[in-house]
């Protein structure tokens, strides 16, 4: 690696996770740890909105998806648990939640407001008829972002 693009590489932002609460975000963490340069800043991204909540609670949490200010929290909380994921894999993990609609746009922002070097994500692989209408947010931010994304999918 040259001089100047090992410099580039050192500056680069932090590694941004969005992390959405599931078995699968929490994979992408690891997966991260595992393959990048660990022991560096990261941003562990909870994108959220009312009634359509975006994300899972950390451990069955129950609230009223109503209310903005319960959501928010809990949003928070799963936000926190990302960030713990993060540390233990190796990073200097800070963590933001978000209002946003589309989930996908949230983190897109998000990774430019923050000059993100990388974007990790799990992807849920629904494909078909529910990925029609549900939407792939993994597909979406790879297609709407002009940074590295790192994709993690289900083992088998």
């Amino acid at each position: 690696m040259t001089d100047d693009v090992s410099r580039q590489v050192r500056a680069a932002g932090p590694v941004l996770f969005a992390y959405d609460g599931s078995e699968l975000a929490a994979l992408a963490i690891a997966e991260a740890g595992e393959l990048l340069r660990t022991e560096r800043d990261a941003l562990v991204v909870c994108v959220w909105q009312p009634y359509d909540v975006g994300f899972m609670p950390v451990e069955g949490e129950r609230f009223d998806a109503k209310q903005t200010t319960e959501v928010k929290r809990a949003a928070q909380r799963a936000a926190a648990h990302g960030a713990e994921l993060a540390e233990a894999a190796g990073f200097r993990a800070s963590t933001l939640e978000i209002e946003s609609a589309p989930t996908w746009k949230g983190i897109v922002d998000v990774a430019d407001e923050h000059d993100a070097s990388v974007i990790v994500l799990g992807s849920h692989g629904r494909s078909g008829i529910v990925g029609r209408f549900v939407g792939s947010v993994a597909a979406a931010v790879s297609a709407h972002s002009s940074r590295t994304v790192l994709i993690t999918h289900r083992r088998a």
